[in-house]
């Protein structure tokens, strides 16, 4: 699987829960839409089941615009992707290893 997971980097505290742990840092990964369909329904809904399942708090988006949640198919679905373009991956509240595990798991999803 090609791409790099990558910090977030950011100027705020992190924020503190009232149990006093520190929330996880974010983290990108970029994936490739290989689907001769694109992004339609089964990956979709692929993604949507392993994000829920994970619990974890992820986005998804062409780079530079505005991202989706990754817990609803049907946001996913209307972003029209189509084969070959890139997604950003937006991981908040995650470590590095669930989020490069999950990354990888969303890119063969994508192959179709």
């Amino acid at each position: 699987v090609s791409g790099t997971i990558r910090r977030l980097e950011s100027n705020v505290a992190p924020e503190v829960p009232q149990n006093g742990s520190h929330l996880m840092p974010g983290f990108t990964h970029e994936v490739e839409v290989l689907d001769p369909i694109g992004l339609h329904a089964r990956p979709a809904s692929q993604i949507v089941k392993l994000v829920k399942e994970a619990d974890v708090d992820l986005t998804i988006g062409r780079p530079g615009s505005e991202s989706m949640s990754a817990k609803s198919a049907l946001m996913l679905m209307s972003m029209k992707v189509k084969t070959g373009e890139k997604l950003i991956l937006t991981f908040q509240n995650t470590d590095e290893l669930s989020a490069s595990n999950i990354a990888s798991q969303i890119q063969e999803f994508l192959k179709g």
